[in-house]
């Protein structure tokens, strides 16, 4: 018996690059029947993207990869009237679609929301764009670094020297796909309860901005103006990244107790009856002076030594470790967070993808398929669709598919 929390769930991806792909694929890892509607021959770009020039030629990109396990691809041209139909024909059998064109773009197809849920009146259709639906913006393109800028996000990475700074990652584009996937779930709970679909509106720049929420409630609520502060927590201190003996070393001693127990552990509990260092806030105004004093002490061990004897004192912290030594913990592992493809077509190889951030009882998520080939599923879904073996190779022949 398979209990995945969306197994029965069909979902119609419309989507390409990141944000889109990432809130199918968080669907497909639950159970859903993820159906991947690619433009013939070119596919999503992301099949073109990646580290690895041989994956990008055979539309194989390590970035399309990552995020498109699980779900089965059906080329299909939708500036075609039988390709609309085909997509017609799709949305009746499905629960949920989700798009990121620009605003506009799938009502000039004729498919729109308003038209597509006359076909099917309990479709969740799920719309992913910069910013929004409406509002001065919402024609203009958006890219990730384009709405890190612009949500402020930047502003506040680095420090006082580099910022305002990109982060390391997507995160704007990944934010948007988790918050997609979660409003695609809660939508379609109503809808077991309505018996009615839902259009979903999410914008990437709304969903960075909620992202930085103590930033936020600190200047709207504090009148707080926000500061790049690099690795330092501006909530307490000592709380960020020190130096030690070697590597670098995340401490967040943000209790009193916390505090003391650090100060005991390297040797210097001198530093809990200094004026400057005593009480929280003097703590907070005397960084610097307490960082110093601190990676004095830091110096005698690595990072590693003391990551084990703070933690085991009740310290929170943790070396800071590259990429690969990240994934390489043995807490990775027990976790079962990476899925490995014994063979994946068109890679000639096996390939390990991340799955998501939660377990849960019942049915861990996982997805049910490798990424797929660029139309691997065209004939099997059309006839599922009832499109006979003679309707399918018309359909090859004037490009529909």
């Amino acid at each position: 018996m398979n209990d995945k929390a969306l197994q029965g769930i069909r979902v119609l991806d419309l989507t390409n690059v990141l944000a889109g792909p990432l809130c199918a694929y968080q669907l497909a890892l639950l159970g859903a029947d993820v159906i991947k509607v690619e433009v013939p021959e070119s596919g999503d770009l992301a099949r073109q993207l990646g580290s690895e020039p041989k994956l990008n030629a055979e539309r194989m990109g390590a970035s399309f990869l990552a995020q498109n396990g699980g779900k089965r691809s059906l080329t299909l041209n939708l500036k075609q009237e039988e390709g609309k139909a085909v997509l017609r024909r799709l949305v009746a059998t499905a629960d949920v679609l989700v798009e990121n064109f620009r605003p506009g773009v799938m009502e000039r197809l004729g498919l729109s929301y308003e038209t597509l849920r006359e076909v099917n009146p309990r479709l969740v259709y799920c719309a992913i764009t910069g910013f929004g639906q409406e509002g001065p913006m919402r024609d203009a393109p958006a890219y990730d670094q384009i709405i890190q800028g612009l949500s402020g996000m930047m502003s506040v990475t680095g420090d006082a020297k580099c910022a305002p700074l990109r982060a390391g990652y997507p995160v704007a584009d990944t934010i948007s796909g988790i918050m997609a996937a979660f409003a695609i779930s809660a939508a379609l709970v109503r809808r077991n309860a309505s018996g009615q679909g839902a259009f979903v509106d999410v914008s990437m720049l709304d969903s960075a901005l909620v992202s930085m929420g103590w930033v936020i409630s600190n200047f709207l609520i504090a009148g707080t103006q926000p500061q790049p502060h690099g690795n330092d927590n501006f909530t307490a201190a000592p709380s960020g990244t020190f130096r030690t003996g070697a590597g670098l070393l995340n401490i967040a001693a943000n209790k009193q107790e916390q505090f003391e127990a650090l100060c005991k552990v390297v040797g210097r509990e001198d530093l809990v009856f200094d004026e400057r260092f005593a009480r929280r806030e003097s703590r907070k105004q005397n960084r610097a002076a307490l960082t110093v004093e601190l990676e004095r002490a830091l110096a005698a061990h690595p990072a590693s030594h003391w990551e084990k004897v703070l933690v085991r004192a009740g310290v929170p912290s943790g070396a800071v470790l590259s990429l690969p030594q990240a994934l390489d913990l043995e807490q990775v592992a027990v976790r079962g967070l990476l899925q490995e493809f014994p063979e994946v077509p068109g890679t000639g190889r096996a390939i390990k993808v991340a799955r998501t951030g939660f377990k849960l009882s019942g049915a861990d998520p996982e997805a049910s398929l490798p990424p797929p080939r660029l139309g691997e599923h065209t004939d099997a879904l059309l006839a599922e669709l009832g499109y006979s073996a003679a309707d399918i190779a018309a359909l090859r022949k004037d490009g529909t598919v």
